[in-house]
């Protein structure tokens, strides 16, 4: 059974960083996508960024490059989201989520969701 729990997410002042990490365990994810989500209230889901396990190749919407960093870290099967410069709009609920196959923006076509974690950026 695929899990991921998501860790990291608090309270920061506008300016701050946070670096959120996604366990994943249950299958071997080498062939796997894993992206990074959020949703703030009243609002869509968000693509914010993505990994591609096997290459390491990363994706970002326009709203995190420059200032968010995503990785792996292969022994661990864990992921994570280095964010820095963070903005009050930055405010949401952090989702991680796999798929077989390459990152895509749609948050649809993943298979598996973490709980979620709580950012909350102050002004």
């Amino acid at each position: 059974q695929v899990q991921l729990v998501e860790s990291g997410g608090g309270l920061v002042q506008a300016g701050g960083s946070l670096r959120l990490s996604c366990a994943a365990s249950g299958r071997t994810f080498s062939s796997y996508a894993m992206g990074w989500f959020r949703q703030a209230p009243g609002k869509e889901r968000e693509f914010v960024t993505g990994i591609r396990w096997s290459s390491g190749s990363t994706y970002y919407a326009d709203s995190a490059k420059g200032r968010f960093t995503i990785s792996r870290d292969n022994a661990k099967n864990t992921v994570h989201l280095q964010m820095n410069s963070l903005k009050p709009e930055d405010t949401a609920v952090y989702y991680c989520a796999a798929r077989n196959g390459m990152v895509v923006s749609d948050n649809n076509r993943y298979d598996y969701w973490g709980q979620g974690t709580q950012v909350t950026v102050s002004s």
